[in-house]
């Protein structure tokens, strides 16, 4: 599996407690420039309507040799899931404190997938606290060395 992106900003904003595999429904200028690089998962998220899951806010940028039907670089893309997954998401969704966000896009035998979490968001306190331990575990690490 490739990685094409990835959201790092997510693991430092969030508390990742699940995690899920999704297709993605896209257009054939959409998937040529994804295997080329040009996507930001930055603000995207995750939403549901009518019983369906969509990102909002993914840009991948538009393909230079596509033809006068060139795809918009923003607009909603459709997640391929199933109901009980669609159902469970929504529900945690629903609770306070608790969103749905993209982790990462990759290949995957040739089809490109997106790994959405299911997050909690972090305080200012807790994000000094992961940054503490972080450190000192890279200490810790570093004195073992020697």
């Amino acid at each position: 599996m490739k990685d094409i992106a990835v959201n790092r900003k997510a693991y430092h904003d969030y508390f990742i407690e699940e995690t899920y595999e999704a297709g993605m429904v896209l257009f054939g200028s959409e998937i040529k420039s994804l295997r080329k690089g040009k996507v930001s998962l930055k603000e995207a998220y995750v939403t549901f309507s009518n019983g369906e899951a969509y990102v909002k806010g993914m840009s991948i940028a538009s393909y230079k040799e596509a033809t006068y039907n060139d795809h918009d670089e923003t607009r909603d893309r459709k997640l391929l899931l199933h109901k009980k997954e669609i159902a469970r998401l929504f529900s945690k969704c629903k609770m306070q404190g608790y969103t749905c966000i993209p982790l990462r896009i990759y290949l995957k035998d040739g089809r490109a997938k997106i790994e959405i979490a299911l997050a909690k968001g972090k305080t200012i306190y807790d994000k000094r606290e992961s940054d503490k331990k972080r450190d000192m575990d890279r200490q810790a690490k570093q004195a073992l060395r020697f």
